[in-house]
């Protein structure tokens, strides 16, 4: 693939992702974004009105910014295991191949 083409598809790659990030803003105006712990609870509440939790959060958060950094965080740290972890077979693996095309 020459120069010219493979610059204008990481161009249309990145205009296909800003496409599908803006278009839930465009096509939802009046949708209301709550997480799914509050849907929950709300479902909860209407199958069974008296219904108690088995347990109480271990901190409660004092705002939502910082909810939202910790969930954000916490996705963060799981994707970065994630592609060490892929990264690293994926690495023996291939050093596997190498070591056994070499012995034959």
């Amino acid at each position: 693939m020459n120069q010219s083409k493979k610059g204008l598809s990481n161009w249309l790659l990145l205009g296909g992702v800003v496409i599908l990030a803006a278009a839930p803003f465009i096509f939802a105006r009046n949708a209301e974004f709550a997480g799914a712990d509050d849907r929950a609870a709300k479902a909860v509440t209407e199958i069974q009105p008296g219904y108690q939790p088995w347990f109480k959060p271990l901190m409660n958060v004092p705002s939502c910014e910082v909810q939202t950094f910790l969930f954000a965080s916490q996705a963060a740290l799981g994707a970065g295991t994630l592609g060490f972890l892929i990264g690293l077979y994926k690495g023996r693996s291939e050093q596997r191949n190498s070591n056994h095309e070499h012995s034959d």
